[in-house]
């Protein structure tokens, strides 16, 4: 952007400006997921990337997003397949089993039928497991970190 308007920059003289700014980069490592040595048996991946929903509220998939504002805050999102719509969220500042299970209650709303996510413990915890029973909603999971 800066180079359509004619101004000569790089990483040198951003680092330079940053120092004389005292200003400093905060860049994460790299992420690994714990090795996983078994799948989850009770619960199949039903979704399996290979049926689309033909109408709304069939199947909904679900993740948790990290979000750094000074401190960490997790954004729970469901997303409606069909249209890929948002169908509910949560933000939190603990990423825990009430995070997935308020955010799958603000969109019980919509009436979903199948639930997709990871393997992330949240995901797996009975308290949303529960959730899920309650509202007669099927779920469904892929590999750990794969949503």
């Amino acid at each position: 952007m800066l180079r359509h308007k004619g101004i000569q920059i790089g990483r040198y003289k951003v680092r330079r400006l940053m120092f004389e700014a005292n200003l400093t980069s905060k860049q994460l490592g790299r992420h690994r997921y714990k090795i996983v040595t078994s799948a989850r048996l009770d619960v199949l991946n039903i979704l399996a990337r290979e049926v689309l929903p033909d109408k709304p509220n069939q199947v909904w998939t679900g993740d948790i997003i990290y979000i750094w504002v000074g401190s960490w805050i997790y954004l729970a999102v469901v997303l409606g397949l069909y249209a890929r719509l948002v169908v509910g969220y949560v933000i939190s500042e603990k990423v825990d089993a009430n995070l997935v299970t308020d955010v799958l209650s603000s969109a019980w709303q919509q009436q979903g039928k199948l639930f997709h996510s990871d393997q992330d413990g949240q995901y797996a915890s009975i308290a949303f497991r529960q959730i899920l029973w309650r509202y007669q909603i099927t779920q469904s999971m892929r590999r750990r970190g794969n949503c």
